[in-house]
């Protein structure tokens, strides 16, 4: 057959095959396109179990989904598909090689490469522990088996992502598209050009609801897949003679079981194997390349890098450590070295060129399996032991590149005679101590930084504050001064104004003081007459108070002692009827009873059980009686005690009111004893008053009387009025003295009352002394004395 003949059949079997692929599984999910971020592969990066990102979850299984890079310009998506027993992973056309681990189960890979042996169908078997690859372009789909022990079908696969795909945005067209997106994506008129079907197909074709990634496991799907492939093949006349479909059974096509081969290193602390095109033919076209390490407990991967490639792995069990060495340190912000825990389900990336080492911890072994970016002569270099590349070095030079002696040199290439696998007992503890001392220190750095960088920013808002203040004060200070040169201003035309003001209020004040003199006199006469009335205004409001507050407890009293009678006849009755209701219970209980004994004596046993149980409930009945009485009795209890505690406040209450009330009365007596006193100094300058003008009065008579006497001793005749005048003079001599006398005395008498009502005042509050009133009687006898 011709080139151009192979071409046109393969077209024409491509066409038919999707139609076959989308009649059997309409409307299946579109591709996974492994979008989210790409975790970068610098310096060494580890993704645990719960960073992944869940595609699909359905009840029959579930996708999840890493994308990262290999620290260079490579991109690739591990899938992790988990299958339950009997699920079916519908068909789909893959976009990128993809090589894969079975981590547990068993099932059956079927898959078709169009490019290659004419579409010749191969199946797979695949258990524990298989690895296998599936070229770009191939459409396949697997179906998880129902075992005894219903173990789960899971796989670890990897993709490889176009470098131009990945740059765009981070994402790519995914690793696979179901049949339906490539084929109904189409026009009806062009599906019906295109297969040469009538449109009832093409109907068929999109009626189908969509269709999970993962479902229930098909029984028939065998066997109508392998229908539409004989037809299909019938059709080309590419049929067997026995008109069976033909299933690889070449061995190079069979998966290669990693679990089961030969290792490549092995010692008491643990084995290493790769896998590549050299033990499983399927991977000749790839770049992919796998490998799996078992540790023991406290054994160590001994330090080595890759020359040509990446390491993405996946802890399959155990629990480990990872150091990563950066090649270069000269530009630390770029590269830095790097320690993490990794666990079961964990994924970590190592790029090339960088120094590691994988240990286990002492409690555990620690396996894991991964798969290398390409198989071109890749040899790992270590660096220690007795497979070290600096074995093949001049000890001299190693010695020197290091600073030590050639003594120091020759004991570290001697002292380790293992190789690869090493004996490592507590350096994975003392690895996680020390990845705990740095996070605890990265902890720190971060808070001193974050501290430093609150310091500054407070500093740097202190200055602009401060400087915002400066400016404030100097705008402050300039409008001081010009507000001070104006109110220097207003204070001169001020002065000026209260000048010709004072002189105007000086002429005034005069004339107000005139006034305000007659306006107090006024003033204090209206206050006396209203202070008055003031004080027999409160007199009656504190009387009408006191008769209310009388009323009103008057009435509590009585409204508590009839509501103690009424609560007293209250609990008469409960108490009555509590008994009443015992005596009924007690006669229907002996009613009861001799209708029991005249029973017939075959139902005495039965008779016996009722009688037990009425006297159980007539029992807890006279118990809640009993729990009633005593809760009434407690209700009782606690009225008493409100009502006494209400009685006890209104008493302390009538005692505060009565204490107010005797510290009124006591004020009000205060009160009028100021006034008693206030009338008695009224009356007491009144009489001074009245004495000082009789006093005056007397003063002006003497003084008539006086010139009198002269006018009658200028008319009277020298001789006759001789006597009568020397006798006239000495009479108005000694009377002119008896009224001096008088008038001391009465002077010293005012003296001493004013001192007596001043001692008396002083006295008054505390002594409760009175004040003796003057009198003209006591003046009189004051006089007398």
């Amino acid at each position: 057959m011709s080139n151009n003949t192979f071409v046109s059949v393969s077209l024409v079997l491509s066409a038919y095959f999707i139609v076959c692929f989308c009649l059997f599984f309409p409307q299946s999910t579109t591709a996974l396109h492994g979008g989210g971020s790409v975790v970068p592969g610098k310096h060494g990066t580890v993704v645990t179990l719960d960073q992944r990102r869940v595609v699909v979850s359905t009840e029959f299984g579930e996708i999840s989904t890493v994308k990262v890079s290999d620290g260079k310009e490579g991109f690739y998506d591990l899938q992790f598909i988990t299958m339950e027993p009997n699920s079916l992973f519908v068909p789909v056309h893959l976009h990128s090689d993809m090589v894969f681990y079975v981590n547990s189960g068993n099932g059956t890979l079927s898959w078709v490469d169009l490019g290659k042996e004419k579409g010749k169908l191969r199946q797979v078997e695949l258990r524990t522990g298989d690895v296998y690859r599936l070229p770009t372009g191939s459409f396949f789909y697997m179906q998880s088996n129902l075992e005894s022990d219903r173990r789960k079908f899971r796989i670890n696969a990897i993709f490889f992502d176009s470098r131009e795909e990945i740059r765009q945005d981070g994402s790519s067209f995914g690793a696979y598209s179901s049949l339906a997106d490539l084929l109904l994506g189409f026009d009806d008129k062009v599906l019906q050009a295109s297969l040469n079907v009538d449109e009832v197909v093409i109907q068929e074709l999109r009626s189908g609801g969509p269709q999970q990634m993962i479902v229930h496991g098909v029984s028939k799907a065998k066997e109508l897949f392998e229908v539409h492939y004989r037809n299909m093949r019938a059709f080309l006349g590419l049929i067997d003679d026995n008109g069976m479909i033909e299933v690889n059974k070449n061995k190079k096509g069979k998966a290669f079981n990693i679990l089961e081969a030969k290792h490549d290193f092995e010692n008491c602390n643990g084995w290493s194997l790769v896998v590549t095109s050299k033990q499983m033919d399927a991977l000749r076209d790839s770049d992919f390349g796998i490998f799996m390490v078992n540790l023991t407990k406290g054994a160590m991967m001994g330090p080595h890098w890759n020359p040509l490639t990446a390491e993405i792995a996946v802890a399959l069990s155990g629990r480990g450590m990872v150091h990563v060495v950066c090649p270069s340190t000269l530009d630390e912000a770029e590269c830095k070295n790097s320690r993490f825990t990794v666990e079961e389900g964990d994924v970590f990336v190592v790029p090339r060129y960088h120094p590691m080492a994988q240990i286990s911890f002492n409690n555990g072994s620690f396996v894991f399996m991964g798969f290398t970016t390409t198989q071109k002569n890749n040899h790992p270099q270590y660096l220690v032991g007795s497979a070290s590349v600096f074995q093949v070095l001049d000890k001299r030079v190693l010695a020197a590149s290091l600073g030590v002696s050639n003594t120091t040199m020759d004991e570290l290439l001697s002292a380790q005679n293992e190789a690869i696998i090493l004996e490592c007992t507590s350096c994975a503890e003392e690895e996680e101590r020390l990845m705990e001392e740095e996070i605890q220190r990265q902890k720190e750095e971060e808070a001193r930084e974050r501290e430093e960088e609150e310091r500054k920013k407070e500093e740097e808002e202190e200055a602009k504050r401060q400087e915002e203040e400066a400016r404030r004060e100097e705008e402050e200070a300039r409008k001081r001064e010009e507000e001070e040169a104006a109110a220097k201003r207003e204070e001169e035309e001020a002065r000026k104004r209260e000048e010709e003001e004072a002189r105007k209020r000086e002429e005034e004040e005069a004339k107000r003081e005139q006034k305000a003199k007659r306006r107090q006199e006024e003033e204090e006469e209206a206050a006396r007459e209203q202070e008055e009335a003031r004080k027999r205004e409160e007199e009656e409001a504190a009387r009408r108070e006191q008769e209310e507050q009388e009323a009103k407890r008057r009435h509590e009293e009585e409204e508590a002692a009839q509501e103690q009678e009424e609560e007293a006849e209250r609990r008469w009755q409960e108490e009555e009827e509590s008994a009443r209701q015992k005596r009924e219970q007690e006669e229907a209980a002996g009613r009861q009873q001799e209708e029991e004994e005249e029973a017939v004596k075959k139902r005495e046993q039965e008779d016996a059980a009722r009688r037990q149980q009425e006297e159980e409930a007539a029992a807890r009945e006279q118990k809640q009686q009993e729990e009633a009485a005593r809760q009434q009795e407690e209700a009782m209890r606690r009225q008493q005690e409100e009502a006494a505690r209400q009685q006890e406040a209104a008493m302390r209450r009538q005692q505060e009111e009565e204490a107010s009330r005797q510290q009124e009365e006591a004020m009000r007596r205060q009160q009028e004893e100021a006034a008693s006193r206030q009338q008695e100094e009224a009356s007491a300058r009144q009489q001074e008053e009245a004495m000082r003008r009789k006093r005056e009065e007397e003063a002006s008579r003497q003084q008539e009387e006086e010139a009198r006497g002269r006018e009658e001793e200028q008319v009277t005749p020298w001789g006759g009025g001789g006597s009568g005048s020397g006798s006239g003079g000495s009479g108005h001599q000694a009377q002119g003295e008896g009224e001096a006398a008088s008038m001391k005395e009465e002077e010293m008498a005012h003296r001493a009352r004013e001192a007596d009502q001043a001692a008396s005042r002083r006295r008054e509050p505390g002594g409760g002394i009175k004040t003796e009133i003057a009198t003209p009687q006591s003046m009189q006898a004051s006089k007398v004395e």
